[in-house]
């Protein structure tokens, strides 16, 4: 019987990469994950048995392994056919120190390429972000379509966001390694991430959405945003990996633009006795705090434009449509009453 690929999966604890791992175990892969704390692997088996079965979520191995620190890379690509690099910062409010998001990003994506070189593994899919895409481009006001084609001009952005300038660069240096070490590299473009959560650690997206459905978010702000839902963003990994041709290739994974002001209207199809969210943050209120509140930062790009990202070539990639986003969203809440992380 031929031996199972295994894949390591960079932060493997995360919300996206705990979904990596499902959908490469129920794709018939090994699944090596890395962890900052190896007490994590418990939780991480549990969350991945709820969706596959205990004996897959036993095959799980891990191996300790820090974006910002040398040791445990070489250990971690020990016996891996291929990469995810999933593992990334991911903070609800702009930090007031932007490195502790870009130097993971940045110095996280140095490590895992290098490591792979040296194990000589030569196929890496990356999960990076529309944030490399639709930024800095002078779209202050109605809709662009924006492409795999399109990269994100830092030097073109009035308002710095840490995570964006974190991501763009370090996928940069991705695409550069690779081509100058002849690995084969994938990335995958999410927009904002939603979905079921596995557990009670989840994104700060799925925080944003419990809490307009228990009233405990208390405005939306008016911006549209791009969704995707962690299950098609998963399979897109494995999709890439199973596709030689996506080598070399970037795919957005996006399924639709979604004005924040509808998801009251669309949870209460579910819940309508909940005590939903329904006050509107006004855009010129946003442009006003942001000159006092680092945090608008992350949306002040968002403000007054719409920001299409074709995701026609990742459905292509993909091989089915994507979720329909009032199933993600239903998906999403349902997930965070079971987890208790709202209240049913």
């Amino acid at each position: 019987m031929a031996r199972k690929k295994t894949i390591l999966v960079t932060g493997i604890s995360g919300f996206v990469g705990k979904w990596i791992a499902i959908a490469l175990l129920r794709e018939g892969f090994a699944v090596k994950g890395t962890l900052r704390d190896m007490a994590k692997a418990d939780a991480v088996r549990q969350a991945i048995a709820a969706h596959t079965n205990k004996t897959k979520a036993a095959s799980v191995t891990f191996a300790e392994a820090d974006l910002l620190k040398d040791t445990g890379w070489t250990e971690a690509m020990s016996g891996a056919d291929a990469v995810m690099h999933v593992a990334t910062e991911v903070q609800g409010l702009e930090p007031k120190d932007p490195n502790v998001v870009i130097g993971p990003a940045i110095e996280g994506t140095r490590r895992v390429m290098q490591a792979a070189k040296e194990a000589g593994i030569t196929r890496v899919i990356m999960t990076s972000s529309i944030a490399t895409v639709g930024y800095g481009h002078g779209h202050t006001k109605g809709r662009r379509t924006y492409t795999e084609e399109d990269w994100t001009n830092l030097d073109g952005m009035r308002w710095k966001w840490a995570y964006c300038i974190g991501k763009t660069k370090a996928e940069r240096e991705a695409w550069d390694f690779s081509r100058a070490n002849g690995i084969d590299l994938t990335t995958i473009h999410p927009g904002a991430i939603l979905g079921p959560a596995t557990d009670a650690d989840y994104s700060v997206s799925l925080g944003l959405v419990g809490g307009i459905l228990s009233g405990e978010t208390k405005a939306i702000p008016d911006l549209v945003m791009s969704i995707s839902d962690v299950r098609d963003v998963a399979d897109m990994h494995v999709a890439a990996l199973k596709n030689p041709e996506s080598a070399g290739e970037r795919y957005l994974a996006t399924a639709e633009l979604l004005p924040f002001r509808n998801i009251p209207e669309i949870l209460r199809t579910k819940y309508p006795d909940a005590p939903m969210t329904t006050k509107i943050v006004p855009n010129w209120v946003l442009k006003i705090l942001v000159y006092f509140n680092r945090s608008v930062s992350q949306a002040i790009n968002d403000v007054g434009n719409e920001k299409y990202f074709d995701g026609s070539k990742g459905r292509a990639l993909l091989g089915r449509d994507y979720y329909d986003t009032r199933t993600t969203l239903i998906d999403t809440v349902e997930s965070l009453i079971k987890v208790g992380a709202v209240k049913a």
